[in-house]
């Protein structure tokens, strides 16, 4: 397993070192979209719907970004990725931002040469298995068979759990989550592993979410987060800090709901002034109109306003915040100073 992995991690890395042309802003603004990768289907982060329109909360970081740099949050190609090829679509230039579910790691930083430009949800790997089976732990699962997408961080993350633990699994390679819950329900495997949230998303499609459990260990940290090609700077900030103005929103109370009339008038609060472009020049610094993350945070809401819609509680997913919370609800989530 840790031979495939970095092997096409040394192959993406060429591609990358040649691939980093400066410009992506200039392109983006001439083509009139921005060409994002996601997944092939998770829901609620990244995936169609009964209209065919993509929805997600992966998918609403693309749509906050084209809305800050275009001002239509719908000029949005969206190229589905796999495991495997998600990094060779980023490194090519065939996508201008991979916002799928992607873990921040040294190699894929440094080795692949990709910039991430922060952490939209704080994850960890676990574990999902049939009640029926009786497992109440993952180390109950010596001799399982495990349902594991290939190219991902989570093949080496279950082989260094199993080696720790001394116990032994079989792998069963898949492609994609839908081929995962595919084989999982067929009882090609004892157990399907991913980040929980991707559990959780899996789950909330059963026909009986109930029949299943995701079992309590968390094995491996999981920053999940949007990245863009190393070597231009210019765009890496205007996607980095469109995140982040989704993510201030929320800490100062800028909400979809009253952003209009906050954004008419200066209030009181320097740092939400700045946000929305009434004080300050900070879009032009990016190249970007002064109210772009007006836009941004209008195209679907600020950064609760989305985890809630997309993936809280009240939604079939059901996650809590968690670490997702701002960092002044004993969270991680913090956004620099808009200054």
């Amino acid at each position: 397993m840790r031979k495939s992995v970095f092997l096409g991690a040394l192959a993406v890395a060429g591609l990358a070192a040649g691939g980093a042309a400066a410009g992506t802003l200039d392109d983006v603004k001439a083509r009139g979209k921005v060409n994002c990768g996601t997944n092939t289907g998770l829901v609620g982060f990244a995936a169609p719907d009964a209209n065919g329109e993509w929805q997600g909360f992966d998918v609403a970081v693309c749509r906050a970004v084209a809305a800050a740099v275009l001002g239509d949050h719908m000029a949005v190609e969206f190229v589905p990725t796999t495991g495997r090829t998600r990094f060779t679509a980023l490194a090519s230039g065939e996508i201008d931002i991979l916002s799928r579910n992607t873990t921040w790691t040294y190699t894929r930083d440094v080795d692949l040469r990709f910039t991430f430009i922060g952490v939209n949800y704080y994850d960890g790997q676990g574990f999902m298995v049939p009640k029926s089976l009786g497992v109440t732990s993952a180390k109950e699962l010596d001799g399982a068979t495990v349902c594991i997408q290939t190219g991902t961080t989570t093949e080496l993350n279950l082989a260094d759990f199993f080696r720790t633990n001394n116990i032994s699994y079989e792998p069963v390679p898949i492609e994609t989550n839908a081929e995962g819950q595919q084989q999982y329900l067929a009882g090609a495997c004892d157990a399907y592993t991913t980040d929980v949230s991707g559990l959780a998303a899996t789950r909330a499609t059963f026909e009986d979410p109930t029949a299943h459990v995701i079992l309590p260990e968390i094995v491996s940290k999981e920053p999940l987060g949007p990245l863009v090609r190393h070597g231009d700077d210019e765009w890496a900030d205007v996607v980095r800090w469109t995140l982040f103005a989704l993510i201030a929103a929320e800490e100062y109370g800028v909400t979809s709901a009253n952003i209009d009339e906050l954004a008419a008038t200066p209030t009181s609060n320097p740092e939400i002034n700045r946000l929305l472009g009434t004080e300050g020049d900070l879009g032009p610094m990016l190249g970007l109109p002064v109210d772009w993350a007006v836009k941004a945070i209008k195209a679907g809401g600020n950064y609760g306003e989305l985890f809630e819609k997309y993936i809280g509680q009240n939604t079939p997913i059901g996650l809590a915040r968690g670490l997702n919370a701002q960092w002044t609800e004993g969270g991680l989530l913090y956004a620099p100073p808009f200054r």
